[in-house]
């Protein structure tokens, strides 16, 4: 297989031709100008409320169920259980909250300090609110990933749920979620994993890595701003959410609140099909899916050691917090004697891109020990070259002369 065609893929970007070099994907990439052009088509029509009687009404009922069709196969899932949403955030919330009506005094809930906080928050907000106990799997600094030394003692047979992520969006640490998911079973307790770094960069298979719920966001991932849930369509029967007495009590629908954006959901179609097309022709979508993932791996991993080699360079007057073993080409780092804010400016000023602030890991800033907003984040996607990360480097080194 040959590698990662990368001006090819450029090509798609209309957004690459202003000059900027981006590295803020892990908070949303740019998007293709077919994922654009999908979502004009399908809003301006003909396009109704759902139906079956005229073009307007099933342009609609398509627009689901390619959705549905589409982050099934990019997640190594089950149509009949994607859940269309608004962010991760509320999907996270409205699952929590259904959940927790079946919790009480003497249930635990894990979450971990290694996430974002729309899948701790949400956990620790319902289980307090049922008078259930909250425990951590703690991030151990040192190794930038989770200290499992004590899982045992964390997950028992009083563990509900276990909430963790599969990519952290601050540090790119990928955690073992297939063993953690493991010990949560073991008990009998559910596993909810946040995908949305995650999915950006890896090839997905929901029941490999032993999640019982799995959320992600396609604007991560080229697509327009919304989320999906997959989920066993046997487990969200047995689950009863807060919603209106008129509308469907059908799985997956009776978790989708109110009218669905028809216009987003022929978006993140077209987002997943970008994808498969960097594969070579041939197999199914989920096959060239796979193939793609592992194009993106290579290229990305190769980009994501230059970054580091450059870093190393700077000397002691930068510190990278990006030390997992299994991580994403996500890298954080703080600055020994000048300020992340400054240095963004400095590069902004530049057309590099590279945020800094906290990204929303309240409980990884708090582990690191870290002044809030003290570091800058340098995420790598797909379309990033290496005339991209001459830039960065290059800035970096004038940012610190």
């Amino acid at each position: 297989m040959t590698g990662l065609d990368v001006a090819a893929l450029r090509a798609k970007f209309p957004s690459l031709s202003s000059g900027i070099a981006h590295f803020d994907g892990p908070g949303g990439t740019q998007t293709p100008a077919v994922v654009g052009e999908a979502v004009a088509r399908t809003l301006t029509g003909p396009l109704s409320n759902r139906g079956t009687g005229v073009v307007s009404e099933t342009n609609a009922e398509a627009a689901i169920a390619d959705f549905r069709s589409a982050l099934a196969d990019l997640l190594g899932a089950r149509p009949e259980g994607i859940v269309y949403g608004r962010s991760a955030t509320q999907i996270t919330y409205d699952i929590a909250r259904t959940l927790a009506k079946g919790w009480g005094p003497g249930d635990d809930v894990v979450v971990t300090q290694l996430d974002h906080d729309s899948n701790v928050r949400p956990w620790v907000q319902a289980a307090r609110s049922v008078g259930a106990t909250v425990r951590w799997l703690p991030l151990d600094p040192a190794t930038g990933d989770l200290d499992l030394s004590g899982i045992d003692g964390v997950i028992t047979g009083r563990t509900r749920l276990v909430a963790l992520t599969a990519a952290s969006n601050l540090l790119g640490t990928q955690p073992p979620v297939a063993r953690i998911a493991e010990a949560a079973h073991r008990v009998g307790a559910l596993v909810y994993v946040d995908g949305v770094h995650h999915t950006a960069h890896a090839s997905v298979d929901v029941a490999a890595l032993g999640a019982d719920f799995y959320v992600c966001s396609p604007y991560k991932f080229f697509g327009p701003h919304c989320a999906a849930l997959a989920a066993d369509p046997e487990l969200l029967a047995t689950l009863t959410p807060d919603k209106l007495l008129p509308s469907t009590d059908e799985v997956p629908e009776r978790f989708e609140l109110g009218t669905l954006p028809y216009e987003l959901m022929a978006g993140a179609t077209a987002a997943v099909d970008v994808i498969a097309g960097i594969a070579p022709e041939g197999g199914s979508r989920r096959e060239r899916l796979v193939r793609a993932h592992e194009l993106v791996r290579e290229h990305e991993d190769r980009l994501r050691r230059r970054v580091e080699g450059g870093l190393a360079d700077l000397g002691d007057r930068v510190t990278v917090h990006s030390v997992a073993e299994q991580r994403t080409p996500t890298l954080f780092f703080t600055f020994a004697d000048r300020d992340a804010a400054a240095a963004y400016r400095f590069l902004a000023e530049r057309d590099v891109l590279a945020p800094a602030g906290s990204f929303y890991a309240y409980e990884p800033f708090r582990a690191l020990d870290l002044p809030v907003d003290s570091g800058m984040r340098v995420g790598l996607a797909p379309y990033t070259d290496d005339s991209d990360v001459d830039r960065l480097l290059a800035g970096l080194r004038e940012f610190l002369a």
